[in-house]
């Protein structure tokens, strides 16, 4: 199965929920009608949209429709589905040119965030590229053990010390290995942590210290992932982590699990903060690069 239609399946229940409703909706009405766009705002808020980007979606798509030269219920699911494209696109690449470069992963515990990092080395390692793995989650030995697992699957170095160490000193670890062996890509595990834990965010500030310090010149992407089965909350998480410390990119795991894909908007749209990677399932190749065209391909398209 092609990840086109590995991202079909995945989108499935969102597809069928409010897309559905959506393109029933828009097909219900001859022309253009207050209560049509009252209507649409109504299905994209249940989708996790958010109140502002469903706003900014119903004045643009009526005001796209109105220049038509008539109404047509086809042809105004597909302005809706290019300008969901145009919200979605632009920043959505990983900057990481540099050798090394330095992916920073952080985010709450049960999100995935340990899997992620996993599947994201044998994303690049598929590529070529060395990778190396700073097991910087020491708070627990469970996680440096699950490390350990994903770098022997995707044939990957890794860095660890014993539970309790300084995460900080880790990373140290990471990046000399990195430059000493030529690698290409560090990848860094954190402990879970809320945005509220001053002492965990801290201890991200200075794992960050230690990044510039050693490789000033490098790309460096900080990941935030998140839970996509958990909606607004999953909003509101990147929001706070993003007030408290820098963001590039968010990696959106469980897709497949949720009718509320409309958060990939609500993030995108709402906190300017690109989505750079999706996971539609368990399988070690289920996590690949977002795509708006795919995605939006996928989330209109016919069984």
């Amino acid at each position: 199965m092609g990840f086109f239609d590995k991202i079909k399946k995945g989108l499935k229940k969102t597809r069928d929920g409010f897309v559905g409703q959506i393109e029933n909706l828009i097909k219900s009405f001859n022309g253009v009608d207050k209560e049509l766009f009252e209507e649409l705002e109504e299905l994209l808020i249940m989708a996790d949209v958010g109140v502002g980007t469903a706003e900014k979606i119903c004045d643009e798509l009526k005001s796209r429709v109105k220049s038509a030269s008539e109404y047509d219920p086809d042809n105004t699911i597909k302005m809706l589905k290019e300008l969901i494209v145009e919200m979605l696109s632009d920043g959505n690449e990983m900057v990481i040119n540099t050798k090394p470069s330095v992916i920073l992963v952080i985010g709450v515990n049960g999100v995935g965030k340990t899997t992620t990092i996993g599947k994201l080395a044998d994303f690049y390692s598929k590529q070529g590229k060395k990778v190396i793995l700073a097991a910087a989650d020491t708070f627990r030995a469970a996680a440096i053990d699950q490390l350990r697992i994903w770098a022997d699957r995707s044939k990957c170095e890794i860095i660890a010390q014993n539970e309790g160490s300084d995460p900080a000193a880790v990373v140290f670890d990471a990046i000399t290995s990195a430059k000493s062996k030529g690698a290409d890509i560090v990848i860094c595990d954190t402990a879970g942590r809320l945005h509220n834990k001053k002492n965990l965010m801290d201890e991200i500030a200075k794992m960050r210290r230690i990044i510039d310090r050693e490789l000033p010149q490098a790309d460096k992407e900080i990941l935030l992932v998140l839970d996509a089965t958990t909606g607004q909350n999953a909003v509101n998480q990147a929001r706070e982590f993003s007030k408290a410390t820098g963001i590039t990119g968010i990696v959106l795991t469980k897709l497949d699990g949720t009718a509320k894909g409309g958060v990939v908007l609500a993030i995108k749209d709402g906190l300017q903060i690109p989505v750079k990677f999706i996971g539609v399932g368990e399988g070690i190749d289920d996590l690949q690069p977002f795509d708006a065209e795919s995605f939006c391909e996928a989330l209109f398209s016919k069984d």
